[in-house]
């Protein structure tokens, strides 16, 4: 627990984070101007309009990729995988090991549905746009509801020499009837009747025990019941940097990596703009000691026949054209530049519904290649947190068994392999095809164990095999009941009561 108030500490860190919000404004205003609007900006505010659309493109195409790659609409991005060698000692694990598989799967799925329900693929697309253009982002994953972002002008954050968290503030302003009841007490009664916004700050103190401490305080008063200890796992908060620097707490964007051509194409796109109406603008120059009156020429209709001279009459050029191709040259070039630094050449995305793996893997190499393994990165800090964080919070809702930490882990398959289950099926594929071209199919049925097989199969899949595949004593019923029509058409009733009474006989036997 820090001493005095959050508020102070607040505006201590204040400081330290005001150079990282500048720039981060300065990127906002050539590619997202409402992303992180100027302090004091409000709903009558109008925001500047940039020339070039070439940043606002490039932010947005750049983040939906990475939501693309991150998560996957077709399969789980992450797997549930199995300590083999600490559950190598229980009995029969290798014959059950295929049932736990499956058993995995069908949690990856809920975990998935929940993620889809919950609509946190628009707040992780907000995130990501932050992560670009400011480079720091605070996500928070309550207990109940959806998933909230928090700008950079809204939280502040101390990290360690390692980079890893040691005290997050949050800021909020708050209307008094939304607060809970042991909260709306500390509010003066006139906040109250004029419901005049409040500031609520909220604590995230991280301790050494790998455990996290979280509190809230208005007008320097600790909210009643806002105290509590999470495992540092299990975070309903995590904070983002996209490019980490070593010593500093707060990390640079993506965008302020071409901040310099992002200007160079807004002031060229301006005066080719200008330029250019200029150029469009139509003007008659008259000789004023010509026979044509200017006059007579402006008022006079199409058709009308007038006294003067055609030489008395002239148009206005603006004789620029040489340096207007330098300047579209110039903005062609570093238009290039930026497309290929936001993937804006990529055309590995189809427009449809469903996208495959294959394009997902596409994307995921794109990203990779162009980004410089921010990507893996992402993988780290971010999904892996989100995963626990959404199993901590469906299993505390009994939506899902708890598993034991000990021999079960979620894991995130990152870079070109960020496609979870479904980078199995690609290598079990491979594996029988080469067992195939060595053995032969008659060699690979004898030695295949078909139905372990058709589990392993699902799971890569992420099916539910439950009441698909049949079981042993099905399939030993079906041959049973196939042997005694045979016998039936050969021999009749009589010879069919002989094998079911053989049959009995045999089984009391045994």
């Amino acid at each position: 627990m820090i001493t005095g108030s959050i508020r102070t500490h607040y505006s201590t860190l204040m400081s330290d984070r005001h150079m990282y919000l500048e720039r981060g404004r300065d990127c906002a205003r050539l590619t997202l101007p409402t992303l992180l609007p100027d302090e004091g900006s409000n709903s009558s505010t109008i925001y500047p309009t940039p020339f070039q659309g070439v940043g606002a493109r490039g932010v947005n195409n750049l983040a939906s990729a990475l939501l693309l790659s991150l998560l996957p609409p077709n399969a789980p991005f992450f797997r549930l995988v199995i300590d083999e060698q600490a559950l190598s000692k229980i009995e029969n694990f290798s014959q059950v090991k295929a049932e736990i598989e499956q058993s995995l799967s069908q949690i990856e799925r809920a975990v998935m549905r929940d993620i889809e329900t919950s609509a946190v693929r628009v707040s992780v697309f907000e995130a990501l746009k932050h992560l670009i253009v400011v480079g720091n982002v605070l996500v928070h994953m309550p207990e109940e509801g959806s998933m909230r972002v928090f700008h950079l002008d809204r939280y502040c954050v101390q990290r360690d020499a390692m980079g890893n968290p040691l005290l997050i503030i949050t800021k909020e302003c708050v209307a008094p009837n939304v607060l809970p009841e042991e909260a709306r007490s500390l509010v003066s009664g006139a906040d109250m009747q004029t419901n005049k916004m409040v500031d609520l700050y909220t604590c995230i103190h991280y301790l050494p025990d790998n455990k996290m401490e979280i509190y809230q305080e208005i007008n320097d008063v600790e909210v009643p019941g806002s105290r509590g200890i999470f495992d540092k796992d299990k975070s309903p908060y995590i904070v983002l940097r996209m490019l980490n620097v070593e010593g500093e707490n707060y990390g640079r964007s993506y965008v302020e990596q071409f901040l310099g051509d992002l200007k160079s194409l807004e002031s060229l796109t301006q005066a080719i703009v200008e330029g250019s109406a200029a150029s469009a603008k139509i003007l008659f120059l008259v000789n004023p000691n010509g026979t044509t009156r200017a006059k007579t020429l402006a008022t006079s209709p199409n058709g009308a026949i007038v006294e003067g001279s055609a030489n008395d009459v002239q148009t206005l050029q603006v004789q620029k054209q040489a340096d207007m191709q330098v300047a579209l040259q110039a903005s062609k070039t570093i238009q290039d530049r930026l497309a290929y630094s936001f993937l804006l050449t990529e055309s590995t995305i189809r427009d449809a519904d469903r996208v495959t793996a294959a394009e997902i893997r596409l994307v995921t190499q794109s990203i990779e290649r162009a980004l410089g393994g921010i990507y893996s990165l992402l993988s780290v800090e971010f999904q892996l947190p989100l995963v626990k964080r959404i199993m901590s919070r469906m299993s505390s809702q009994g939506r899902l068994p708890k598993l034991p930490k000990k021999y079960i882990q979620p894991a995130i398959v990152t870079g070109i392999e960020a496609l979870g289950r479904g980078n199995d099926l690609d290598r079990l594929d491979l594996y029988l095809q080469g067992l195939a071209q060595f053995m032969g199919a008659e060699g690979l049925s004898q030695f295949l164990n078909l139905r372990e097989y058709l589990k392993r199969r699902a799971s890569a899949l992420g099916i539910d095999i439950k009441g698909l595949i049949k079981s042993e004593e099905e399939i030993a019923a079906e041959v049973q009941e196939k042997q005694q029509q045979a016998i039936l058409q050969q021999f009749g009733n009589q010879a069919v009561d002989v094998v079911n009474q053989q049959a009995m006989m045999n089984q009391r036997s045994e």
